[in-house]
């Protein structure tokens, strides 16, 4: 694929970008009566929970209803009693290998870049924590992949066609919304699709 074929590349967020740190070991911290292995079941639980329910949150209102919500789901699940806010401060969000050099590169060739991410609205926090705000024109959360909404709403933003951009991520579900918003696709690693172009 050549850069000189685009003008903009749109970009998912959860393991493209950013992972989660385990959160088991502060959450142990929080939680010393409990075992490891049922903070871990506890926290799978929730993960999935918010896998499904992510979309929701689509502003503070919401967002913070949702992580009331996650907490609770991880509180039923364990039998603890943590607040949504300690129960946040433990996910702690850090930048992939090579992401930062790649977006670097990115912008370097003159594309304009946005994030499209399945993650509720907190997003953009995550990304001013990493300091990667600085790099992205537009930012989609609660996008709901694989429906292609929310990549077409950031090349809104960018004022750039579809057949002129590019999706990068991890999942089967940025694929699909790639596929069917009619832009071009590549599979994480970020660095990985950085290098193929030409």
């Amino acid at each position: 694929m050549r850069a000189v074929d685009l003008d903009a590349v749109t970009i998912d967020a959860y393991d493209t970008l950013l992972t989660l740190a385990d959160p088991v070991p502060r959450l142990r911290e929080l939680l010393p009566e409990h075992e490891p292995a049922a903070i871990r079941g506890a926290f799978l639980s929730e993960a999935e929970y918010y896998r499904t329910h992510s979309g929701e949150a689509v502003d503070e209102a919401t967002t913070a209803a949702f992580h009331t919500a996650c907490a609770g789901v991880f509180n039923q699940a364990l039998g603890s009693s943590l607040s949504p806010e300690e129960y946040s401060a433990a996910m702690r969000f850090e930048p992939l290998p090579g992401v930062v050099v790649s977006l670097e590169r990115l912008r370097s060739l003159g594309l304009s870049l946005a994030v499209v991410g399945n993650w509720d609205f907190s997003l953009h926090d995550r990304l001013v924590e990493n300091g990667f705000a600085g790099f992205f024109a537009a930012v989609v959360p609660a996008a709901k992949k694989p429906v292609p909404d929310g990549i077409l709403r950031a090349l809104t933003q960018l004022q750039v066609e579809p057949a002129r951009a590019l999706h990068v991520g991890d999942d089967r579900s940025d694929e699909e919304a790639a596929r069917a918003a009619g832009v071009r696709f590549s599979p994480a690693p970020l660095s990985h699709a950085v290098a193929a172009l030409t």
